[in-house]
């Protein structure tokens, strides 16, 4: 995503910035009242997007990089490099291989609500501000665009259009879900399905330098695969993941929080490890535990989903996933009698309170609709398993 100093943001091909000049391609520009020679042109970093003096020399800079200073500070923090959607995806992934299971029906849904969420943590998308609203579950409160602008990643930036040219007709946290996953009826509907997901998230990690293309041959025909390039990258995803559910004190540990200055890092690993739980790739990340401490681990993470897709947060009064019935993603483990029992005798109960507290401070306000909105996209993550 962006960096200090000038961004090099990835634009999607399909988008028009409206900077072709400024970028140089089709030659010099002039901008705010001042000319720009066209060897000038060639050497300016900035593209000629603005100027300003320092210590007497006029330099450039690209106004661009002030708003996404400003909407970092806005947020606390920088956008993540790689997605929610990219991280669970990469769980998925076979290293060496680069390829999902064939058995997996799961994730191309879960991947599609992790969109949603994605778009909720970067303040791009809330739910409607209407008293009435709680009259109805999370899933089926409405959606609506509180800024439009573009985040630098096709797929994000594609769905914020497609749900911004519907603000006439407004929908819900589950009827975007099923729209982008193509599970709709409606034919006047089906424009909106996301297609190539998978295969799309993939060539983004290609470009990020995370994935490698491959062609594989499967019988009779070949296919591309994308085996991991960056081990250090996943491994990390890996460490963050078990971190948080094997923690054996109150406190959230920081092996398990994205780099520092990323934006709502507790949100995210909250989001992280539910979406992977329900997309059937949780398993992937569990390889070096023993057979009590993945059943344990298991349990941790349902206790989680069953905190965070209530609203407000912590509201389910659960001390335990399995007091949700069937409503869990199809694993709940009701064994795992020692469910991440410290040292001190810190309960599981204990250890998901202290994450909740630092999501609550991510949040602005105790009423925030784009939060609000993630807790109605892991509510329907929950009963995946009932819905496919």
């Amino acid at each position: 995503m962006s960096s200090a100093g000038l961004s090099r943001r990835r634009v999607p091909a399909s988008a028009s910035t409206g900077d072709d000049d400024a970028d140089g391609i089709n030659g010099p520009s002039v901008s705010n009242g001042g000319s720009v020679s066209r060897s000038d042109s060639l050497t300016s970093p900035s593209y000629h997007a603005g100027s300003a003096f320092e210590g007497g020399s006029k330099i450039a800079f690209d106004p661009r990089d002030l708003e996404r200073d400003d909407e970092d500070a806005r947020l606390g923090g920088k956008p993540p490099r790689l997605t929610i959607m990219e991280e669970v995806l990469l769980l998925g992934l076979k290293d060496k291989q680069g390829y999902l299971s064939f058995w997996n029906d799961n994730i191309s849904y879960a991947l599609r609500g992790c969109i949603l969420i994605e778009l909720a943590l970067r303040r791009r998308i809330a739910l409607v501000r209407d008293p009435n609203r709680r009259q109805l579950p999370l899933p089926e409160r409405v959606v609506e665009v509180i800024d439009d602008r573009q985040t630098g990643e096709t797929i994000l930036d594609e769905t914020l259009r497609m749900m911004k040219g519907q603000e006439q007709e407004r929908m819900s946290v589950n009827s975007w879900i099923d729209l982008l996953s193509g599970e709709t009826w409606n034919v006047m509907k089906i424009g909106f399905q996301l297609k190539q997901v998978r295969e799309r998230l993939a060539k983004g990690l290609v470009d990020k330098g995370v994935l490698r293309t491959e062609k594989r041959n499967f019988l009779l025909f070949d296919m591309a695969t994308h085996p991991v390039a960056d081990v250090r990258t996943k491994e990390s995803i890996v460490t963050r993941v078990v971190a948080l559910l094997t923690t054996t004190t109150a406190a959230v540990p920081p092996a398990a929080l994205d780099k520092e200055g990323t934006q709502c890092r507790a949100a995210r690993a909250v989001c992280l490890v539910c979406a992977a739980y329900a997309a059937s790739v949780l398993d992937n990340a569990f390889g070096r535990l023993t057979y009590e401490d993945r059943e344990a681990a298991f349990q941790r993470c349902d206790d989680i989903l069953a905190e965070f897709s209530t609203w407000p947060f912590g509201s389910s009064g659960a001390g335990s996933g399995a007091a949700r019935g069937s409503s869990g993603p199809g694993r709940r483990r009701e064994a795992g009698a020692r469910i991440g029992m410290g040292s001190a005798g810190v309960s599981s109960r204990e250890i998901v309170l202290g994450l909740l507290q630092e999501v609550k401070k991510e949040m602005h306000g105790e009423e925030d609709l784009s939060f609000e909105l993630v807790a109605g996209v892991l509510e329907v993550l929950s009963k995946l398993d009932s819905l496919l």
